[in-house]
């Protein structure tokens, strides 16, 4: 399995809540509303999930196998970080944008 492009959708600066992103696996299989979400101790991915029918939510998709798991999530955070590198450069330079 290999991750073939990431979109961070929109960044958030309050709350919890950092990141929406879409992920593409094997340019064949995209997946959308994935959350960057900061916790007590580090951020995290939190899968695409609804709410049920009791309240609960549960994820849509979700991978199986930990090493998977490792992969998207270790994938998705350099992705972020790197946006947030990317749009602190532009807005130390706002004439970057303009040549």
């Amino acid at each position: 399995m290999q991750i073939t492009d990431i979109k961070i959708r929109k960044i958030m600066t309050e709350g919890r809540l950092r990141a929406v992103v879409s992920i593409t696996i094997d340019q064949l299989i995209a997946v959308h509303d994935i959350k960057i979400v900061q916790g007590d101790t580090r951020m995290f991915v939190a899968m695409p999930s609804r709410r049920d029918e009791n309240g609960t939510f549960r994820d849509i998709v979700h991978p199986i196998q930990p090493e998977a798991r490792k992969l998207i999530e270790d994938s998705i955070l350099e992705a972020y970080e790197k946006q947030l590198t990317l749009m602190e450069i532009e807005s130390q330079n706002p004439d970057h944008n303009a040549a």
